[in-house]
């Protein structure tokens, strides 16, 4: 008896296999960081406030729940605050507005989420 075995050579499950393996090499890429100036810093504590206060959620968890936690949110806050106090004088005018105006909104939305 011979045992005639058919060897099947598929190019196919090797370019599946490439292109899964560009996929994980991509997730892997480090993310772009953003520039460390001013805007990046109020835009870091205005989204810790608004994560704090229930506003946001993580993307990537499909099963993520709004958290409220109003101390964290009103420390944030109050970052905001000092770093105003601590750059009088020292902003551009786009970057005190921008301040000042996140400050404002943040306040506005922490008693409304305070008063839920």
């Amino acid at each position: 008896m011979t045992d005639d075995k058919k060897i099947i050579h598929d190019e196919d499950w090797k370019g599946q296999a490439k292109k899964e393996k560009e996929k994980l090499d991509d997730k892997a890429q480090p993310q772009q960081v953003p520039p460390a100036n001013m805007m990046t810093l109020i835009n870091s504590l205005v989204l810790q406030a608004l994560l704090y206060m229930g506003k946001l959620v993580d993307p990537n968890d499909p099963q993520a729940k709004p958290q409220i936690n109003l101390e964290a949110a009103k420390h944030h806050i109050d970052m905001l605050e000092v770093l105003e106090e601590k750059t009088i004088g020292n902003l551009g005018d786009e970057e005190k507005q921008s301040l000042s105006l996140a400050l404002h909104e943040m306040r506005m939305m922490y008693v409304q989420t305070a008063s839920v």
